[in-house]
């Protein structure tokens, strides 16, 4: 059923893995390579064509075809926009779950889907589905539920929460059942040297080597403020805008005993409530309030009938899985950790999983504080 596929290659190591597999595995692979940053713009600067020259080594070495698509518009008007309305409004967005969402499995399978007449999508993402990695339990009546890989630790679903069906029940993820270090050790058996032991991605690609807050201050107008420590209520430093700090950032602010974090940001006023030291009751929470959730596969049983749906939850990729208590409410969903974790963020997503399953996500917009400030 499924014989021309269209991988996504980033000109990393998992992609690159991914293609071979593909490839020994008697699909015909066809390579695209999205370009999502204009670098003639100044302000940003993306390490695209390094990578795509990466990329094109591999397709080489493996005898795909690669194609590059640009989708620089639709990343700017769908994602970046986004971004900047958020940190504008105080929120902490979450690029890669948008980007993933809107552009690597929207436009990328849609543009595949009627340009190159592909029978299904595929990427490196450590990732499975209830159809298999190769899709080979498809079922065309069927709606597909995204599951946890075998390699935890590189688990990436937490960055595909937000992914639509139309797309999903299409892609393969050839990568589902290997370690990361296993594919390291394939990627240099083969050959593949130049990206074997190529270090992986972090943050947002096109703000290069600057300093976040030295980016965003091209497109968001600075305005100072104040810190203030939310124990004393005195000023104890000065801001310029709060959308370049986060909740449990540091603040790096002289001549204190101990370290001052970003607590709460007040749009009203401009100012930034801090905490002193990082163990700091008010940095620690279990009690937060979402959004609309976007379910996967489909909404649980437990809310559908409007009880309580007991999973794991996470807003860090990186960070362990929490068992919580969720609720739907008039405008989203009421979710009670059973243990609190530092810094939950507003503008966060977050995600929940069930019997490695990850069942969705929802944008969070209020954290409740057990505490007056």
């Amino acid at each position: 059923m499924f014989k021309k596929v269209a991988l996504g290659i980033s000109g990393g190591v998992d992609s690159a893995v991914a293609a071979l597999i593909l490839k020994r595995s008697g699909y015909q692979v066809e390579g695209i390579f999205m370009r999502n940053w204009d670098n003639n713009y100044e302000a940003g600067f993306c390490s695209d064509e390094k990578d795509f020259e990466d990329a094109a080594f591999v397709c080489s070495k493996l005898n795909i075809p690669l194609h590059k698509v640009y989708f620089i518009k639709e990343y700017w008007n769908e994602v970046f926009t986004v971004l900047l309305k958020e940190y504008e409004t105080g929120l902490t967005p979450n690029p890669d779950i948008l980007c993933n969402r809107y552009i690597k499995f929207d436009r990328f399978f849609e543009h595949c889907r009627d340009n190159l007449g592909i029978d299904a999508i595929a990427t490196g993402h450590y990732a499975n589905t209830s159809f298999g990695p190769f899709l080979e339990y498809y079922r065309e009546n069927e709606g597909v539920s995204l599951l946890q890989p075998a390699d935890k630790h590189k688990d990436q679903t937490f960055f595909l929460s937000q992914v639509k069906q139309f797309a999903l029940r299409k892609c393969m993820f050839p990568l589902a059942n290997l370690l990361k270090s296993k594919v390291r050790e394939i990627a240099r058996n083969e050959g593949l040297l130049r990206v074997a032991n190529k270090r992986d991605s972090t943050g947002i690609c096109f703000i290069g080597k600057r300093r976040f807050q030295d980016f965003i201050e091209d497109f968001i107008q600075t305005k100072k403020g104040s810190f203030i420590d939310i124990d004393t209520g005195q000023h104890v430093g000065e801001h310029d805008g709060i959308h370049k700090w986060t909740v449990g950032q540091k603040c790096c602010l002289p001549n204190y005993k101990h370290s001052y974090f970003v607590f709460k940001k007040n749009l009203d006023t401009n100012n930034i409530y801090v905490v002193a030291g990082t163990k700091h009751p008010a940095l620690w929470n279990n009690y937060c309030f979402t959004t609309l959730p976007h379910w996967i596969h489909k909404e649980p049983d437990e809310l559908k009938y409007n009880d309580i749906l007991h999973c794991f939850f996470r807003f860090q990729h990186t960070k362990p899985l929490v068992a919580c208590r969720v609720a739907k409410n008039s405008e989203g969903l009421t979710i009670v950790l059973e243990n609190s974790v530092r810094a939950l963020t507003e503008g966060q997503f977050g995600v929940l999983y069930k019997n490695n399953e990850c069942l969705g996500s929802a944008k969070i917009v209020n954290v409740c504080h057990n505490l007056i400030y």
